[in-house]
């Protein structure tokens, strides 16, 4: 039996507020654990966790390498290549961060690639005992 569209678009609005509210959980997540890692890293303006592209400059902060890396956020308007140049940038700025909070720093590729695995190791960054 086909569905009507007066019983699809009840379902659609289902399924979008369901996708609205994990995002917000995975940005407040994101927030608090990247604000937690930069008080472990004694970084100043942890805050800057909140807000978007201040959390990039926050993580070249915490990685110890210069802040003009949060440009890299344009690299994926760059047709064909960006898009890997913006995911290379990201997986070494995790590789620093790992090393900064002394875990091996191939952690950065299983945060920048591996889903669920990442959710699990930045935790791991931000609360586990050095």
């Amino acid at each position: 039996m086909a569905l009507g569209l007066d019983a699809l678009l009840p379902l659609l609005a289902g399924f979008l507020i369901a996708f609205v509210v994990l995002m917000i959980i995975l940005y407040v997540y994101s927030a608090l654990v990247l604000m937690a890692i930069a008080k472990r890293t004694n970084t100043p303006n942890s805050w800057l966790a909140w807000i978007p592209i201040a959390n990039i400059y926050l993580m070249t902060q915490i990685a110890e390498v210069p802040g003009w890396v949060t440009l890299s956020i344009l690299l994926p308007f760059i047709p064909f290549v960006g898009g890997l140049a913006f995911l290379a940038v990201f997986i070494w700025l995790w590789w620093k961060i790992a090393e900064a909070r002394h875990r091996p720093g191939w952690w950065g590729i299983l945060i920048s690639l591996v889903p669920v695995v990442n959710l699990v190791l930045i935790g791991m960054l931000a609360w586990s005992k050095e």
